[in-house]
């Protein structure tokens, strides 16, 4: 039995909108809810140049952006290294 392979666009864009979407919704629910989720948001921004975990929706646009490029970055590694390892190993 082989193992399918990954499609490294779809997992680039699944893990790129899921991850994004995640920082946009922590982001959202911060401006709503003041303290919510601050120290995701602060370590987000130790990590992200540019952005800071400030309560207003410019901040929350840019470190989604950013999410969203880090998770599609992510998604394609793990999609490579799946298809890599997948194709090395014969059943």
């Amino acid at each position: 039995m082989c193992c399918e392979k990954l499609s490294v666009r779809g997992a680039a864009y699944a893990c790129g909108l899921i991850w994004g979407g995640c920082v946009l919704l922590v982001g959202l629910a911060n401006m709503a809810w003041a303290g919510y989720g601050q120290a995701f948001l602060d370590l987000a921004a130790s990590i992200y140049p540019g952005y800071h975990a400030s309560p207003t929706l410019p901040s929350v646009l840019v470190g989604s952006a950013y999410a969203v490029l880090d998770g599609g970055i992510g998604g394609v590694l793990f999609a490579f290294l799946y298809n890599l390892f997948a194709r090395s190993k014969k059943d």
